[in-house]
């Protein structure tokens, strides 16, 4: 056999072993490379750190959504669609174990939610079983709740775990019966018109005054025992609170819907336009602005068009928006150049926020 011939079979068994890579690395990518398998007890536990002092029930903000001020459950629905099963005392809810979660009447996107609870005080009870309930954003994003103080669990379960993802950065439980603190900020999926996932969920959570989970993003669903990949679904569903057999008290829970962040996806798109290296090497050229010694150089490169721009290292692209306007890639500036009666460019506008800056076009 021709030694530089290389077998079929090799050639089979290095194409399996690349493809297997692969497929091992989209998997690894789905869970986030896992290093530790679901609640996993050897997984590190959180550092324990002491609460920051705060005076609670915390004062609602004037534009907040109040979801929960003691008074009722007239912005509560129950898991039969029906009027919720849980106890209020005093200026709290409490979960009856058997009647099922409850979840809000409005539903929320990207939002902001305080919420107060506090555990049972049932010293008998172990692990998951102590105080376990959760907050779950559009229906399916838990942020878990648990007496986690001075407990044994497994670290993707502990009080402020993404459930079964994330665990918490540390572990600010205060002992049972003591009033807790989350203010959470929760920014939704987006998806594509064709259904692709185009940003994960995210979430950030302060307990009780301390950053426990910082920007972080779910990997899907959270669910027991499984990953659950993305699956598209409406821009606004509402917030449930677990009921898990524990006794949990919740008060004081209000929102703030926030303002929805533009999508990947956003861009001029077909707003801009195709200009030939005839059609922009007219633009080209020192640009001064009057009073100042900062001008704006444009220059053209591979037949497109980049601007320096004072105080700012490096050239930015211009993407036209017809014969004599453009925008800066991936910005709202927009640069109109004037051009006389003869075709002739002499200067240009700098727009930017609710600044104009004009700038005439060096002779030499």
């Amino acid at each position: 056999m021709n030694s530089n011939i290389i077998p079929q079979k090799f050639l089979f068994l290095v194409l399996f072993a690349l493809i297997s890579e692969i497929l091992a690395g989209q998997n690894a990518g789905s869970a986030q490379n896992m290093q530790w398998k679901i609640h996993d007890m050897s997984r590190p536990k959180p550092p324990v750190v002491q609460p920051v002092d705060q005076l609670l029930p915390a004062h609602v903000p004037q534009n907040a959504i109040s979801l929960f001020d003691g008074s009722g459950f007239s912005n509560w629905v129950g898991s039969d669609n029906g009027n919720p099963k849980w106890k209020i005392e005093k200026d709290y809810m409490e979960i009856v174990p058997g009647t099922g979660a409850i979840q809000t009447k409005e539903s929320f996107g990207d939002v902001f939610l305080h919420v107060e609870w506090a555990s049972p005080d049932e010293p008998d009870r172990k692990g998951q079983d102590r105080g376990n309930s959760g907050i779950f954003f559009m229906g399916m994003y838990e942020l878990q709740v648990l007496d986690s103080y001075q407990a044994d669990t497994y670290a993707d379960g502990q009080a402020g775990a993404l459930y079964g993802q994330a665990p918490p950065r540390f572990n600010v439980c205060k002992p049972r019966g003591q009033w807790n603190a989350y203010d959470i900020s929760f920014r939704r999926p987006r998806f594509s018109s064709d259904g692709k996932l185009l940003t994960k969920a995210r979430i950030t959570v302060i307990h009780n005054g301390i950053l426990i989970q910082d920007n972080e993003e779910y990997w899907g669903p959270t669910s027991w025992l499984k990953f659950l990949p993305y699956k598209v679904h409406g821009d606004k569903l509402p917030i449930s609170l677990q009921e898990h057999n524990g006794r949990v008290r919740f008060r004081n829970i209000w929102a703030v819907s926030l303002p929805e962040l533009p999508g990947p996806d956003k861009s001029y798109g077909s707003k801009t336009i195709r200009l030939n290296q005839k059609e922009i090497v007219k633009f080209t050229g020192i640009y001064n602005r009057p009073g100042t010694h900062a001008p704006i150089t444009i220059t053209m490169k591979n037949g497109k068009l980049f601007g320096d721009f004072f105080y700012r290292p490096g050239p930015l692209e211009l993407l036209p928006l017809n014969d004599h306007q453009f925008v800066l890639k991936e910005t709202d500036a927009i640069v109109t150049f004037e051009i006389d009666n003869k075709g002739k460019v002499t200067g240009l506008v700098f727009h930017i926020g609710d600044d104009d800056m004009p700038a005439k076009k060096d002779k030499n």
